[in-house]
């Protein structure tokens, strides 16, 4: 696919020595569960890209798709401003792709970023890519390094 976020991603990537690849995928999946369908694997390996704007400053989230982001948790814990959901021009703004295909890397500017520890459990993790129809492979590891991620409880367990 020839995408400017796309290849903006798979650049990161290859400066970042990531071992994905991006893949193409026949239709567009804008939502976890999509995406898990398409991919043939668990929800809760998908890293949703989730990106929250702190007072005016982006906040990105990688959580697996099989939670939901506890902003007060997240804020609490990380001593940051109220996290509200961002609106999708502050999203192309601050990531350079529309929501439904945010990637991890690949941002205009670096984004302060957390990565969900319950990602650590699967031991392929499969993010956007730049496009909703993108994504790419990674590892709970690598996925730290590569965003410069703090590895975070980002949903309230009961």
């Amino acid at each position: 696919m020839d995408h400017p976020a796309v290849d903006r991603v798979r650049a990161a990537l290859r400066a970042a020595g990531a071992e994905g690849e991006v893949r193409v995928l026949d239709d567009q999946v804008r939502t976890a569960a999509l995406a898990a369908a398409a991919l043939g694997c668990e929800v809760g390996a998908i890293a949703n890209s989730l990106v929250f704007d702190a007072d005016g400053v982006p906040v990105l989230v990688l959580t697996s798709g099989a939670h939901r982001v506890d902003t007060a948790l997240l804020a609490a814990t990380h001593g940051l401003p109220e996290l509200r959901r961002a609106a999708p021009d502050f999203v192309r703004e601050h990531t350079g792709s529309a929501i439904g295909g945010v990637a991890p890397v690949g941002h205009p500017e670096p984004l302060r970023t957390f990565v969900d520890v319950a990602l650590e459990q699967y031991p392929v993790v499969w993010a956007a890519a730049g496009h909703p129809r993108t994504v790419f492979p990674t590892a709970y590891k690598e996925l730290l390094r590569i965003t410069g991620g703090t590895a975070t409880v980002v949903a309230a367990v009961g």
